[in-house]
C-alpha cells in the first residue's frame, strides 16, 4: 500500500508540473496515454519520460 501511495504522489507532482508548464497545451488524456505508455517504470523513470514529454509539448 505505501508503494502505491508514493507512485500516486509522484503522478500527482509530474501532473501539477506539467500543467503549469504547458497550460493551455496541457491534455489530460494526452498525459494519461504518456504516463500509462510504457507500463510499470521506476518513478525517477517515470519523471523523466514526461519532462522529456513536456519539452515536446512546449515545441
Amino acid at each position: 500500500a505505501l508503494a502505491y501511495k508514493i507512485g500516486e504522489l509522484r503522478i500527482q507532482q509530474v501532473r501539477a508540473k506539467a500543467e503549469k508548464e504547458l497550460g493551455d497545451k496541457f491534455d489530460i488524456r494526452e498525459f494519461h496515454a504518456e504516463v500509462l505508455k510504457d507500463g510499470s517504470v521506476p518513478l525517477d523513470v517515470l519523471t523523466a519520460k514526461i519532462d522529456r514529454w513536456i519539452a515536446s509539448k512546449k515545441g
